[in-house]
């Protein structure tokens, strides 16, 4: 395992991950019904991006994911860059996060409030450097239809490789300490995922991986396969240090963790607040629930915790102080 999330389990016995981003720009005023979502503010405002990275680390979060999980290079390009454009833009989306984290690390403004915390332990990070994760989301993420939630693309398996073979490769070299891929539906995207972490090693510079699924019910991920064959899978790979379940309805946590045998491997839940999002509306529905079972989910083994889409800093900070209480 890296030794930067090692760090972090030993001293503290979690990881704590940050928030929705979208949720939180839009909550800034940005206007996110675009084909790009949240990655339509490295073109027009970052500097929102920054903000709410910001936020998150003073809710006490140890790890912040960029702003490129939906961001891509025919997407950039559909909006006239040039592919080296794109690319410098992906970039930008780490480098954001990253000059966030070190402004907070450096006692840069916030960062002198984290100090004073730190003294006061309000919150209990055993002066541990938050980390950056790479968010990129699945190949359906980039399509923008809602195909991250079932799986069922049109393009072939050999085009979702090239596609994820080349992001990975460029956001590699960003400078962030971790490589994050979220909202996986099914298992064959997961296997292509393996597949190129396996072959790629020596272009990844031993970054850390962890993998996440989002998941239709207690069972199955979002594709259809048992949830506990994705774990299965992941758990026999040497590139993966984490591995669970995002953007999913709390509601369901418990059960799809139950599915799982038991593993080394540490387990990661940050759920969305138990809302439906419903691509042709471009919009969410259903019930909030962002009471999270911390507690019954540490039980089973998870150690990395945080929130999806709709949940806010408070939401971290709430977490927060109820790992803090556990004792780790």
């Amino acid at each position: 395992m890296s030794r930067a999330l090692t760090e972090h389990l030993e001293k503290q016995g979690f990881v704590l991950l940050d928030g929705a981003l979208a949720t939180e720009l839009e909550q800034k005023g940005a206007d996110l019904n675009d084909p790009l979502w949240s990655a339509r503010c490295l073109l027009e405002s970052p500097e929102l991006i920054s903000e709410v990275h910001s936020d998150y680390l003073r809710a006490g979060a140890d790890v912040i994911a960029s702003a490129t999980y939906q961001a891509s290079e025919a997407g950039f390009r559909e909006r006239g860059l040039s592919s080296k454009e794109a690319r410098a833009l992906m970039q930008e989306g780490v480098d954001l996060a990253v000059r966030a984290r070190n402004d907070f690390w450096l006692g840069d403004g916030s960062g002198d409030s984290y100090n004073e915390k730190i003294a006061g332990g309000e919150i209990g990070r055993d002066g541990l450097k938050p980390l950056v994760a790479v968010s990129m989301g699945p190949f359906g993420a980039c399509l923008h239809d809602g195909s991250e939630y079932h799986g069922n693309y049109t393009s072939n398996w050999r085009e979702v490789s090239v596609f994820h073979r080349e992001r990975m490769l460029w956001l590699a070299e960003a400078g962030a300490d971790l490589l994050a891929f979220e909202t996986i539906p099914s298992l064959p995207e997961a296997e292509i995922l393996l597949e190129l972490l396996e072959k790629h090693v020596n272009d990844l510079h031993g970054l850390p991986t962890w993998i996440s699924f989002s998941c239709k019910d207690g069972q199955h991920v979002s594709h259809g396969e048992p949830f506990r064959e994705c774990i299965e899978l992941i758990a026999g790979s040497r590139r993966v240090v984490a591995a669970g379940i995002n953007c999913t309805a709390p509601s369901l946590v418990t059960e799809l963790l139950r599915s799982v045998d038991a593993t080394d491997l540490p387990l990661m839940v940050y759920p969305n607040s138990g809302e439906t999002w419903v691509a042709h509306a471009h919009c969410w529905l259903g019930q909030s629930d962002t009471d999270f079972a911390i507690e019954e989910w540490f039980d089973a083994g998870v150690r990395l915790f945080g929130g999806c889409c709709r949940t806010r800093p408070d939401d971290i900070a709430d977490m927060r102080k109820t790992l803090v209480a556990l004792g780790g």
